[in-house]
């Protein structure tokens, strides 16, 4: 099979190769008659420029960077879903790069990343895109970003990102746990380092003290986004005298953790224990009951973050605003009202 050139374009279009490259690279000096006859050869060619070339041919850089430390691999695979597709969209490579956030040479780190990539800018996931001194060091530096980060509002910080709001989701799921008729809701954290976990315990907090029920630590254990400390931190709250008759689990794989806790102990989850998760994952759909949860679109956020980056690569136009996300309450059947609590007390 022979590959297409750029000259293939350029003849079949009946233009340059200078006008292809031209709207290759999404440059406005090119009328729309002309734009839209060079997309129909590279699309009827099958055209697939090589970016890694053009990046040495031009002072442009014409790739990405996403840069995460997350535990979660079904966030990652989406995150990177939807960054790809922007990019393909959009004419640029991705470059993938997981790395420690915890590490103090990680603005070095990146900073060399970039260079030696000739990167054009970067991505950042959670947690190092909430690290602000980083976000600064980096800036500094001239090295163009977006965060993608846990917010209820836009931190109108000078520094670009998409921002989603876990803490209004987390309040829609214990909101809908109390009025199924809860009072005794457990709470798992995910991991203190990500601040999409104090956003999910504020809405928590907020959703209980709106309907007057008090804050019992007790139901409160800390812990990170995984089954395993979901397994065990149901098992935890499965000792006390005065069991809770539901739990939110920080995210879907907390709660797949605690489903399964709960099958060990006998629980029939939802009549004996209600479940809730957070983000819609494949955890929750595949479960048996499917969890409550929060649907979060991953991919579609992470797509507008790298559309927000290319956005700011290009010299035309005004600097994109940040935008906001708001993860949606999708009930289930892992959820439904308590039963007595006498019932429960016999069970455990």
């Amino acid at each position: 099979m022979t590959i297409a050139t750029i000259k293939d374009v350029a003849r079949r279009a009946r233009v340059s190769t200078k006008t292809v490259s031209r709207v290759i690279n999404q440059e406005s000096a090119v009328h729309a008659e002309t734009r839209a006859r060079v997309l129909q050869a590279i699309d009827e060619l099958h055209y697939r420029p090589d970016l890694s070339a053009r990046s040495l041919r031009s002072a442009k850089a014409y790739a990405i960077g996403l840069v995460y430390d997350n535990p979660n691999p079904h966030y990652i695979i989406s995150v990177q879903a939807g960054v790809l597709s922007a990019c393909r969209e959009m004419g640029y490579g991705l470059q993938i790069h997981p790395c420690d956030s915890t590490s103090p040479t990680l603005a070095r780190e990146l900073s060399e990343l970039v260079h030696r990539a000739r990167l054009a800018g970067l991505v950042l996931a959670p947690p190092m895109s909430e690290h602000l001194e980083l976000i600064r060091v980096l800036a500094e530096g001239n090295i163009p970003l977006v965060r993608i980060l846990s917010a209820a509002e836009d931190p109108a910080d000078g520094y670009a990102c998409v921002f989603v709001d876990d803490r209004d989701a987390a309040y829609d799921i214990t909101e809908h746990l109390v009025q199924l008729g809860h009072t005794r809701i457990g709470f798992l954290w995910g991991g203190k380092k990500h601040r999409s976990s104090p956003e999910r315990f504020k809405g928590y907090e907020d959703a209980l003290r709106y309907y007057g029920i008090p804050l019992d630590k007790q139901l409160i254990i800390e812990g990170d986004y995984t089954f395993d400390d979901g397994f065990r931190g149901a098992r935890q709250l499965f000792k006390l005298r005065d069991r809770p008759t539901a739990i939110f689990g920080s995210n879907d794989e907390i709660a797949a953790g605690v489903l399964a806790a709960a099958r060990v102990a006998g629980l029939n989850v939802p009549y004996d224990l209600s479940i809730a998760g957070f983000e819609d994952s494949p955890f929750s759909r595949q479960s048996w009951p499917a969890l409550t949860t929060a649907r979060q679109a991953t991919d579609a956020i992470a797509r507008e973050a790298a559309q927000l980056l290319i956005a700011q690569l290009r010299p035309e136009g005004p600097r994109p605003a940040n935008k906001g996300f708001s993860p949606e309450l999708v009930v289930r059947g892992s959820t439904a009202p308590p039963r007595p609590q006498e019932s429960l007390q016999e069970k455990l």
